[in-house]
């Protein structure tokens, strides 16, 4: 069985999160601007929200909390290719989140990901 919890997990892959989002184990996470996911849509029943806006809406003290986001469930963040994702996942994990930065959305896309537009 594939460990996702707790500091010591490993990487996760594209391929990794494919399979746990299909079991419902993970939030997906999509950290990309609005034009660029209008451009090539997103991983099936990610969340989408800019990276700038990650503190704000991920942070469960705020009133503008997003609740897809839930610090018990892990997080999968991705972008477009994964500079924006390594931000947003080390947002999450000091707001006690288990984040995992996956990458970019071609790798999804080739992990074989669903994808919605």
């Amino acid at each position: 069985m594939l460990s996702i919890f707790g500091s010591s997990a490993k990487r996760l892959t594209a391929a990794d999160a494919v399979a746990l989002a299909a079991k419902g184990e993970i939030t997906l996470l999509d950290v990309r601007e609005a034009a660029e996911i209008a451009a090539s849509g997103t991983a099936k029943g990610a969340v989408t929200i800019p990276v700038s806006m990650v503190p704000l809406k991920a942070n469960p003290q705020t009133p503008d909390h997003d609740k897809r986001l839930d610090p018990a469930k892990p997080v999968c963040v991705f972008c477009a290719v994964g500079g924006r994702a390594g931000m947003a996942q080390q947002a999450l994990a000091r707001m006690g989140y288990t984040a995992h930065n996956i990458g970019g959305f071609g790798d999804w896309v080739n992990a074989g990901g669903a994808v919605q537009r």
